[in-house]
């Protein structure tokens, strides 16, 4: 047995790394699933510096706008917290709440259907989103989507209000 965070050389071979036995950094969970598909976790910053950005407006609940950088390759969640919007994201990006639910427009909910396997969102997400705060027919959990090229000039509406069920109202700050 390799210790936490060492792959073996099949591993290695099956997730396209070219040296078995590395230590990973940020940490690699290889057994999280998402829906039927097994998906890969980073627990970290995401894609580096260096990424290439597309331009996002955030309309926030009391109406104003704002526009960020976000990297292509990180998630909706992790772009707003980089850049001061103010979505919660509770669970952390980790599919467990509703506080990171976003509004889209139907032409960008589209596209981001159409590139998920079976064409629907994962039962884990549509499970979520049953508890989220003013639910509308193109609303999408921010910590389930990537950022894509395609996305550059999208516009993604908050709701008014999240519902955390901590009990605590933990709201985590982005590390």
């Amino acid at each position: 047995m390799l210790p936490r965070g060492v792959i073996s050389a099949a591993k290695a071979a099956r997730f396209g790394f070219k040296r078995p036995g590395i230590k990973l950094s940020p940490v690699f969970a290889p057994r999280t699933t998402l829906g039927n598909k097994k998906q890969i976790r980073w627990h970290g910053d995401g894609p580096g510096t260096d990424a290439p950005t597309v331009q996002l407006t955030f309309i926030n609940p009391d109406e104003s706008e704002t526009r960020i950088s976000a990297r292509v390759g990180e998630t909706l969640l992790q772009s707003a917290h980089r850049n001061g919007v103010e979505m919660e994201g509770a669970c952390e990006g980790v599919c467990a709440c509703s506080t990171c639910h976003v509004i889209l427009e139907q032409e960008l909910y589209d596209d981001l259907l159409d590139k998920m396997e079976d064409d629907a969102l994962s039962e884990d997400e549509e499970d979520m989103l049953d508890m989220a705060f003013g639910l509308e027919q193109t609303s999408r959990l921010g910590c389930q989507i990537k950022v894509t090229d395609g996305m550059d000039g999208a516009v993604i509406s908050l709701p008014k209000a999240t519902r955390n069920f901590y009990v605590d109202g933990h709201k985590p700050t982005p590390h």
